[in-house]
């Protein structure tokens, strides 16, 4: 049950990232803005879902199916990738820092939020 549960999950994240993705894209040409949108977002719902006591079943669906394909690692490193070889050198440090330090902040925002919600 539980793989069926990661298997569901992971089936609404990758199409849930794969709209989102889309979306962005047509909006912002030469900015990963719709990668950086959706891993700051992801890390925030893990917070909130780390912060609960959920069962394995739950966690299994939301965090390691929905947001497990939801968010994008690959993804990241091949736009940043692209930025280095277009010589946007300063881009492509800005998009790694802004990534990893606004992810974490929003990981803790989010596991604070839900941690004090389910006291």
């Amino acid at each position: 049950m539980e793989t069926l549960c990661v298997i569901l999950g992971g089936a609404l994240g990758s199409t849930t990232r794969y709209y989102l993705g889309k979306r962005f894209a047509s909006q912002h040409q030469h900015l990963p803005v719709g990668t950086f949108v959706i891993n700051v977002s992801g890390a925030f719902l893990l917070g909130v879902v780390t912060g609960f006591d959920i069962s394995a079943l739950l966690y299994g669906l939301f965090a390691e199916g929905f947001l497990g394909a939801y968010t994008t690692f690959s993804t990241f490193m091949f736009e940043d990738f692209v930025l280095l070889k277009n010589n946007r050198i300063l881009s492509a440090i800005v998009y790694v820092l802004a990534t990893l330090v606004l992810s974490f902040l929003a990981f803790y925002g989010g596991f604070v939020l839900s941690s004090a919600f389910s006291s």
